[in-house]
């Protein structure tokens, strides 16, 4: 998860710990990157430093806290398809963060299945009840 905006350490606390809280018998499994030579950088300008995709590919996906999800009530986090529609996104909510990066990683579920359930801001807080 890569920190691009360094404007409300204390949201970038919070929202660090929400995933850290284990969910059930689930958590996110990710690294926190907090670099201040990341700060402002956009989601174009990530991609263009990224190695281009498969034969090594060893991210499909990555999780970034910009300046939304810092001001933002319910801290949605940005996710960035790396791998099928390189630089799609959608937002994802603390809480419901493990089930992305768990699902992903073992590609049991595909991004666009994520991305294609969000809500009217475009924030994934989770799959309905069936």
């Amino acid at each position: 998860m890569l920190r691009t905006d360094f404007s409300d350490a204390a949201a970038w606390e919070a929202i660090c710990a929400a995933i850290r809280e284990p969910v059930g018998e689930f958590r996110a499994y990710v690294d926190f990157v907090s670099d201040p030579a990341y700060a402002g950088i956009t989601t174009e300008q990530l991609l263009s430093l990224l190695p281009p995709g498969p034969p090594g590919v060893h991210h499909t996906f990555i999780f970034i806290v910009d300046r939304l999800a810092l001001a933002h009530p319910d801290h949605p986090i940005l996710v960035v398809d790396l791998y099928t529609e390189p630089g799609r996104t959608f937002r994802v909510i603390p809480s419901e963060m493990w089930g992305v990066e768990n699902n992903l990683s073992i590609a049991n579920l595909d991004f666009a299945e994520f991305a294609d359930s969000t809500d009217h801001e475009g924030i994934f807080r989770g799959f309905p009840e069936s």
